[in-house]
C-alpha cells in the first residue's frame, strides 16, 4: 500500500482505526484520503482478523470538515483526457466509498469529537454507529457555497427522518451533538473526556460477536433498509433459514443450552479471540 501521510491506520487486537490526519485543515478530505480509505477498507474486508473498523479525525477540533475545496483540483481517475469527465468520475469516489462501507461485512464506528461537516457529515453517517462527544457539531452547509449535498443525501436519509434531512440541507444550519441524538443520527452521546474509552468499549463488544452472522445480519439490514415491507420480509425469512444452518448458530444455541460462553470461529476457521 502506498504511503499516505494524511491517513493513519492503527490496529488494536481485532479493531482497525483509520484516522484522517490533517488537523491543520480540520481533516478535510482529498482525493488521496478517499483513495486511502477505500484501499484500507478493501484490505479489512478480506482480513478475518479485523472485526471492527473505527473512523476518526486527528486533533480535537474536527472529525472531518468535508472536501478540501482548495486542494481537490480535477484529476484523472481513469486515463481520460477529458478534464470535466475526469472530475465527474473522481467525485463519484465518495459515493463508492459509502457503498464500500455498507458492504464491508464488518461493523463501523464513527468517533466524532468536533466538526463533521458536508462530506465529513456523510462519512460519519455512512458508519453503522456514530459515537459523538458533547462537543461534536454536524451540518450540511453546501448550499452556502452554491452546491448541494447530493451524495450525502443517502446516508442522511438512512439516519434521520426525510423532512429533517431536507431542513438541514435547506438551511445549512449546524446541529449540536445533543440535537443529533434527539434527531436520531447520533447513536451515542458521551462526555468529551470519555470519547475514546466509550468507542473502545463499544468496539470490543462488537468484536466479541460471531463474525459470520454479524456479516449476514449487517448485509441483510442494508439490503432492506430502503425496501418495502413486502419485498423485505420474504428476503429476511430466507436469511433466517440460511443463518440457522451456520456453525455459529449451532454453537450459540449449544452454548445457551449448556450455560457456557460461546466460542466463535472466524471465517477462516481461526479462533475468534482477538487477543
Amino acid at each position: 500500500m502506498a504511503e499516505n501521510s494524511d491517513l493513519r491506520a492503527d490496529r488494536a487486537g481485532a479493531v482497525l482505526t483509520l484516522t484522517i490526519d490533517r488537523p491543520e485543515r480540520r481533516n478535510a478530505i482529498t482525493w488521496e484520503v478517499i483513495a486511502g480509505l477505500r484501499e484500507h477498507l478493501a484490505r479489512a474486508k478480506s482480513d478475518p482478523t479485523v472485526r471492527v473498523v473505527v473512523l476518526a479525525g486527528a486533533g480535537d477540533r474536527a472529525f472531518c470538515a468535508g472536501a478540501d475545496l482548495a486542494g481537490m483540483a480535477p484529476r484523472d481517475p481513469g486515463g481520460s483526457t477529458d478534464e470535466y469527465a475526469d472530475h465527474h468520475l473522481a467525485r463519484g469516489w465518495l459515493a463508492e466509498l459509502f457503498e464500500e462501507m455498507w458492504h464491508l461485512g464488518k461493523p463501523t464506528i464513527a468517533r466524532v469529537q468536533g466538526w463533521a461537516m458536508a462530506g465529513g457529515f456523510g462519512l460519519a453517517l455512512a458508519c453503522d454507529i456514530v459515537v459523538a462527544s458533547e462537543q461534536a457539531r454536524f451540518g450540511a452547509p453546501e448550499l452556502n457555497v452554491g452546491l448541494w449535498p447530493y451524495m450525502v443525501t443517502v446516508p442522511m436519509l438512512r439516519s434521520m427522518p426525510p423532512k429533517k434531512a431536507l431542513e438541514l440541507m435547506l438551511t445549512s444550519r449546524v446541529v449540536g451533538a445533543e440535537e443529533g441524538e434527539r434527531i436520531g443520527f447520533v447513536t451515542r452521546l458521551v462526555p468529551h473526556d470519555r470519547l475514546d474509552a466509550e468507542v473502545a468499549a463499544l468496539a470490543a463488544v462488537l468484536a466479541s460477536k460471531p463474525p459470520g452472522v454479524m456479516r449476514l445480519g449487517r448485509e441483510s439490514f442494508y439490503a432492506v433498509v430502503d425496501a418495502a415491507a413486502t419485498e423485505a420480509l420474504p428476503y429476511l425469512h430466507a436469511m433466517l433459514t440460511v443463518t440457522s444452518q451456520t456453525a455459529e448458530a449451532a454453537e450459540g444455541i449449544a452454548a445457551f443450552i449448556e450455560k457456557r460462553p460461546p466460542s466463535w470461529q472466524s471465517a477462516s476457521g481461526d479462533d475468534s479471540d482477538p487477543h
